[in-house]
């Protein structure tokens, strides 16, 4: 298959990208189409439509590492279940499948850009193909969600220090609040003492959990590995 685009988002790591579309309604991204597709007649109608559907390739997966069995982390990262009833990055094909807003398609020179919310992706991830989300077909309210259920209602409290969340455009910091208030941590993590980070925006939010309440007590700039 042949890449069309990549998204342009503000996470640089895995760690702390909600764990489904949609979850974090106010994250924002780009996507910018390659050369070969920046058509202005190949998205021509679908800006009459509120939702689509991404086609993504996962990042630092490779191709032959999977496993029929996995550990989902919202279930604590102990139970297993079937690779095929997750939505786990390892499988035979690493391919996910993302449903966000479509928030407008802007002119460049870089042909027609995507402007998108609820995106859980990381920066310059791959996309195979785009699509548009059909009400209709696509929703089905009071379908049965198995094991995935649990745990869904699972947020923290966010103590975050104002002269440290100043640091982010005024625009990100609601965002970026809502992103730890999900609790990017494992679900088998449980050590006060542990400290994590979370690459975002530039930089690299450093916290602790204790007792249900996330405390940021560091923001510094984001270096790459």
């Amino acid at each position: 298959m042949k890449v069309i685009a990549h998204i342009y988002t503000d996470f640089e790591e895995k760690f702390g990208i909600p764990r489904q579309s949609g979850l974090v309604k106010s994250l924002r991204g780009r996507i910018v189409f390659e050369e070969e597709y920046r058509s202005a007649e190949a998205v021509r109608g679908l800006d009459g439509f509120d939702y689509i559907w991404l086609l993504w390739q996962f990042q630092g997966v490779e191709a032959d590492h999977w496993s029929p069995m996995v550990k989902p982390p919202r279930l604590g990262g102990k139970t297993r279940m079937g690779v095929f009833a997750t939505r786990s990055p390892f499988r035979p094909n690493a391919i996910g499948l993302s449903s966000v807003k479509l928030e407008g398609i802007e002119a460049s020179e870089d042909g027609p850009v995507l402007l998108v919310s609820g995106a859980d992706l990381k920066n310059r991830t791959p996309i195979y193909d785009i699509k548009p989300y059909l009400a209709y077909t696509d929703s089905h309210p009071g379908a049965r969600e198995g094991f995935a259920h649990k745990g869904r209602e699972h947020t923290l409290s966010v103590e975050f220090p104002a002269e440290l969340l100043e640091r982010f455009p005024l625009e990100k910091r609601e965002t970026l609040l809502e992103v730890l208030g999900q609790d990017p941590r494992p679900g088998y993590h449980d050590d006060e003492n542990r400290r994590y980070g979370v690459a975002f925006a530039g930089y690299d939010v450093r916290f602790f959990v204790k007792e249900n309440i996330l405390t940021v007590f560091e923001v510094v700039p984001y270096i790459p590995a």
